[in-house]
């Protein structure tokens, strides 16, 4: 988005920031989403579909999952970018697009395209400047800011004003920036922590309380999947264990 503003506000632009998801398209419904098509296309087709790429006509075309698309679409992909031109679904007439490409994954491409499942030309193509991001444990710098900037997205989209007493933000970044955060879904971790603090906020203040309540959440769903951590003696009270039926204790503990 950064880059797009900088060239925008350079006037190096005329079209408008694309941002697709590739890793939400599948089949024919990728092909159609991409390079758009006709009328009557295929069932269900009752009107004619731009597509992404020519609505990011002289603007960015961001493909974020870049690795998720289908060979098929790669091979369409590696020709538009090349000549400019893209032939929509169910069309013999082509369509002209002067986009400019940036690419996410959070994929090998390399080993990709060693299984085969990514082409080497199109990795060759879109392989221009590369940039690896951190993962959010490994800049955790970046989590008071990107903190407030949840708080206030909350905010506008909820049109509700929550914020942190002092102690509390103090017990969450301590939490947030120690040893014990390894933040394994990243910014999606962090977005979904600030949501559930300001959704069960009370009097739109997060206290103490909601911190160590999400803090113990948070510890939960960074558990290991199998193992010790998920045991029954983890989740149910010696009580409960002492008093289970035998045939109910093998299920449980198959699931």
């Amino acid at each position: 988005t950064r880059i797009f503003q900088l060239k925008k506000k350079r006037a190096m632009l005329k079209g408008q920031l694309v941002a697709v998801n590739c890793a939400t398209l599948t089949g024919d419904n990728a092909m159609a989403a991409l390079f758009g098509h006709t009328k009557g296309a295929f069932t269900g087709a009752h009107q004619a579909r731009d597509g992404f790429l020519l609505s990011a006509n002289n603007g960015v075309l961001f493909l974020d999952e870049i690795g998720e698309l289908g060979l098929k679409e790669q091979a369409m992909l590696l020709h538009a970018i090349e000549n400019k031109t893209f032939h929509p679904v169910g069309s013999d007439t082509s369509c002209d697009s002067n986009f400019q490409l940036i690419a996410g994954t959070n994929r090998d491409l390399r080993a990709e395209i060693a299984k085969g499942s990514f082409r080497d030309d199109l990795f060759a193509r879109i392989n221009l400047w590369t940039y690896e991001l951190p993962a959010l444990k490994d800049r955790k710098e970046d989590i008071p800011a990107n903190l407030d900037y949840e708080i206030n997205l909350y905010t506008q989209k909820n049109d509700q004003r929550v914020q942190f007493n002092k102690e509390a933000k103090r017990e969450f970044l301590n939490f947030a920036l120690s040893s014990n955060a390894i933040w394994s879904g990243n910014f999606r971790d962090l977005s979904s922590t600030v949501t559930r603090l300001c959704t069960l906020a009370d009097s739109s203040r997060i206290t103490i309380a909601d911190v160590e309540q999400e803090v113990s959440r948070l510890k939960d769903i960074w558990k290991p999947i199998g193992g010790s951590q998920n045991s029954l003696e983890n989740i149910l009270t010696p009580e409960q264990l002492k008093n289970i039926d035998q045939f109910d204790l093998q299920q449980l503990s198959n699931v």
